[in-house]
């Protein structure tokens, strides 16, 4: 039996699938996501707040475009143009909680020594802390060559051991992701937070596609999970030459 349209969705990452790195949306993969919808459900998942996502995908009202926008990873999350859930790690675990992690992290950048320091070290979001430890204010460059340092020195892997041990009761997830930074939020509120909004609506297939699904990764546990049938890609033009394919073919084989 063929599916409908609306029995499958696409749930696709943003940086690093549809976009490359902290850059903007082509107007080649803009237009193509448009043109997918005529075949399936698009959704878009991210870490990143609204606003920053409203950048990556060229601004404007981003929400009206695709069926689903979950930023946050679903903390906050629009339905078919209507914003319908806000969670905030704030009011989950508390100022005096968060005071002492902030500031424990702050004070092990302090004694870092990585070849570059500049600024905006933690990022408070709704639903996550973003714990950099080059700084979120260094340039594409900086950012580009810290990746290749982190690759063989391992600072985010060995710093989100630390806390995991320090905070081991505060019952918070880490996950690396992008080039620069990792999140931290509570334990259920990575990427699969966003399929709770998912539950009432019966599709018959949901493909998650992401770049990091690798375990440790921000889109691991989407990747894995049981309500999910997940696609590694490596870059945007991967996404789109398997989007291509699909269209094609009405199948992935």
């Amino acid at each position: 039996m063929s599916l409908r349209r609306n029995d499958i969705l696409f749930l696709f990452d943003i940086d690093g699938t549809l976009t490359l790195p902290r850059k903007v949306i082509t107007l080649e993969m803009k237009n193509f996501l448009a043109k997918l919808r005529g075949t399936v459900d698009v959704g878009l998942v991210g870490g990143s707040d609204y606003a920053k996502a409203q950048e990556q995908l060229g601004g404007g009202e981003i929400y009206k475009d695709y069926d689903y926008v979950f930023t946050e990873n679903g903390l906050v999350a629009y339905k078919r143009g209507q914003l319908c859930s806000s969670q905030t790690i704030k009011a989950y675990i508390g100022e005096e909680k968060l005071q002492k992690f902030i500031n424990f992290c702050l004070k092990y950048i302090s004694e870092l020594n990585i070849p570059v320091k500049r600024g905006t070290f933690i990022e408070f979001r709704n639903g996550l802390i973003n714990v950099s430890p080059i700084g979120r204010n260094c340039s594409q460059d900086e950012r580009v060559e810290f990746e290749k340092y982190d690759k063989v020195h391992n600072i985010r892997k060995d710093f989100v051991s630390l806390l995991q041990k320090e905070f081991a009761d505060f019952n918070l997830k880490f996950s690396i992701g992008g080039q620069i930074s990792f999140d931290v939020f509570p334990i259920g509120w990575d990427k699969t937070y966003c399929l709770n909004h998912l539950a009432d609506e019966e599709y018959k297939e949901v493909h998650f596609f992401g770049d990091k699904t690798w375990e440790g990764g921000n889109d691991y546990e989407i990747f894995v999970d049981k309500r999910t049938i997940g696609h590694t890609v490596k870059s945007p033009s991967e996404t789109l030459e398997i989007l291509e394919k699909y269209i094609a073919n009405g199948s992935f084989s």
